[in-house]
């Protein structure tokens, strides 16, 4: 088709299409990665300072306790843990609701579904590359994976999905209020998570009440399966009831989340 005032130039309308618009989304979140140092930092240096911490103050109560257990590759899941989750777009997605950019996108023709799913996406590019640093600090401090390097990609696999499962609160928060203090408080979430489980020991050492309310914690079956890939070997049956967990806090956030999208999108 040629343009009006140019004979002879042709103008090609953009392909449109759920893929390419997720695609797009993605990529611009990619590339906005770089430029946020500040919070990759944090997201470094605190699962190493657990990992080496924890190790240092509690692997020689744990071996008086449980001798035959690995304590550095017992914690090793736990610091990967809170590397992948909170690492999430939300926080620009609150910027551009609050900068006008969002509601550009949502009159044009671009597949509103890829407005979520693609940050969700680059998220798990980013949450999985976290893994990185930290598994190689267990390398240094001798943890080896019992399932090899298949083993430990699907370790690197899990935990990802994992960031992105627990990203579906956060995301549900930015487009409910599009307030970063909100986005902020809700990796209070987490807590519950990642301490009333069996982070520290085994749940054979925790108490009565402790081990009950473990029981009901979705992140015992998940760290249960990221153990076994490190300690025991592979053990289809604990890495299924630990993706079953992983996949059943996605499908309450991710539903979270698109009702929150569904709200922003039709405020009647």
């Amino acid at each position: 088709m040629a343009g009006d005032g140019a004979p002879g130039l042709r103008i090609e309308a953009r392909e449109t299409g759920f893929t390419r618009d997720l695609m797009t989304i993605s990529w611009r979140s990619i590339r906005a990665i770089p430029k946020e140092r500040q919070s990759l930092i944090p997201a470094i240096v605190i699962p190493v300072f657990w990992l080496a911490v924890n190790v240092g103050a509690l692997e020689e109560v744990a071996g008086r306790l449980f001798p035959e257990l690995d304590y550095r590759g017992f914690q090793l899941p736990v610091a990967v843990l809170f590397a992948v989750t909170g690492v999430s777009r939300a926080s620009a997605l609150v910027t551009d609701l609050r900068g006008g950019y969002f509601d550009r996108l949502t009159v044009s023709p671009v597949s509103r579904l890829s407005l979520l799913l693609g940050l969700m996406a680059a998220d798990w590019l980013l949450a999985t590359s976290l893994t990185i640093p930290v598994l190689a600090l267990g390398w240094l401090l001798g943890v080896e994976f019992a399932t090899g390097l298949a083993g430990m990609a699907v370790f690197v696999f899990i935990a990802g999905l994992w960031g992105i499962a627990f990203t579906g609160f956060l995301y549900a928060i930015a487009l409910r209020t599009a307030n970063p203090s909100a986005v902020a408080s809700g990796l209070l979430l987490f807590f519950p998570f990642a301490f009333v489980t069996t982070s520290f020991m085994p749940r054979d050492a925790l108490t009565d009440w402790m081990s009950t309310a473990a029981g009901f914690n979705p992140v015992t079956y998940l760290l249960a399966a990221l153990r076994s890939l490190v300690l025991d070997g592979w053990d289809p049956n604990t890495i299924a009831i630990g993706l079953a967990a992983v996949l059943g806090v996605g499908a309450i956030s991710l539903s979270l989340a698109l009702m929150a999208l569904r709200g922003r999108l039709d405020p009647a």
